[in-house]
């Protein structure tokens, strides 16, 4: 029998099933009750939708590989309660000045020529001054004259802000909404809900590829999992980038004490599938968590239409398994890398 914060009263809907997908059609009108359908099919089932939706939108054997660098450590003055760089907990993450362009560059050379495609560069801010703003635009043409595709994670922007990225050659703006907005207040209370919708709202409007999704094993239930992919499949343009965190528990930080259930694999697979199912042509990633994952959770997350990773020993400040890792378990699995799209 599954756990009670696995089920999920709307799948009594008659009217839940969800439509059936279309090749290359994205829907934007889910509803928590399609979300929670699939949630609770057999996880047979659940793959082969998954699996086939994917084909119909990706090769199943490529893997976009990205590497994420924190350019500005600690310090941040928010209160997430998942996050070791908020300066209200004491986890043994100090404050640190913006990086140097040339630390930077350094970085992301060595991030291409071990094969990734795609430089991530996260500032622990609560929004970026325009001062610090100059400095990240110049890393942005930089690393993006050395043929990688860029991202960023600063914060909250404002729609100036955003148009400042996007003249300095910005591709991807990184900025999840973490979880359902019912369960967001318990996770966060120095920003809303509606801030990050906001700064997304700034992002799409720039014409910068949105990169959002959210974390799962924060004690939050199937619910608001469910809750979590239908606003995010509900945009009026899904997410090109969707990461899918779970939850890395730093001593510290309120999340730390473990009173919170472990999430089952099986369930953050379902996560996964219904991810990619509700948002057809996004690259769903793997994102925090995988240190700790099997190769087997792994594995059955790329069947189930996963197809994207962070490369590199460690994630902002939180650890990532090794490249030498990554590369065994994909030449196992028959993956390859993702050309940049």
């Amino acid at each position: 029998m599954l756990n009670p914060g696995y089920t999920c009263n709307m799948s009594r809907d008659t009217n839940a099933s969800p439509k059936a997908p279309i090749a290359g059609a994205s829907r934007h009108d889910w509803t928590r009750a399609e979300v929670c359908a699939l949630f609770d099919l057999s996880f047979p089932e659940l793959m082969f939708r998954a699996q086939s939706v994917h084909r119909q939108n990706f090769d199943p054997a490529e893997v976009q590989i990205s590497t994420l660098l924190s350019i500005k450590t600690g310090g941040c003055p928010e209160d997430c309660a998942y996050c070791p760089q908020s300066a209200r907990y004491d986890t043994g993450v100090r404050a640190e000045k913006l990086m140097a362009l040339d630390a930077v560059l350094a970085e992301a050379r060595a991030a291409k020529a071990a094969g990734a495609s795609r430089f991530c560069m996260g500032a622990a801010w609560r929004e970026p001054k325009d001062r610090d703003l100059d400095n990240v635009c110049a890393m942005v043409k930089a690393v993006r004259a050395l043929g990688l595709e860029t991202c960023a994670t600063l914060g909250m922007l404002s729609a100036e802000q955003a148009r400042r990225l996007k003249a300095s050659g910005l591709d991807y703006y990184n900025h999840n909404l973490d979880t359902s907005p019912e369960f967001y207040e318990k996770i966060i209370t120095t920003r809303t809900y509606r801030d990050r919708l906001e700064t997304l709202e700034h992002v799409r409007e720039a014409g910068i590829h949105v990169c959002c999704g959210g974390i799962v094993g924060m004690g939050e239930t199937r619910e608001d999992r469910i809750g979590m992919i239908a606003t995010l499949a509900s945009l009026p343009a899904h997410p090109e980038s969707v990461p899918i965190n779970m939850l890395v528990r730093v001593a510290g930080t309120p999340l730390a004490d473990g009173q919170e259930q472990k999430l089952d694999a099986l369930e953050f697979v379902r996560t996964v599938a219904a991810a990619r199912i509700a948002m057809p042509r996004s690259v769903v990633r793997l994102s925090a968590g995988r240190e700790d994952m099997s190769e087997e959770t792994q594995a059955l997350c790329f069947l189930a239409g996963a197809n994207s990773i962070f490369y590199g020993p460690k994630l902002l400040t939180t650890p990532n398994p090794g490249r030498d890792r990554d590369r065994d378990l994909m030449e196992r699995l028959g993956l390859g890398p993702m050309e940049p799209l």
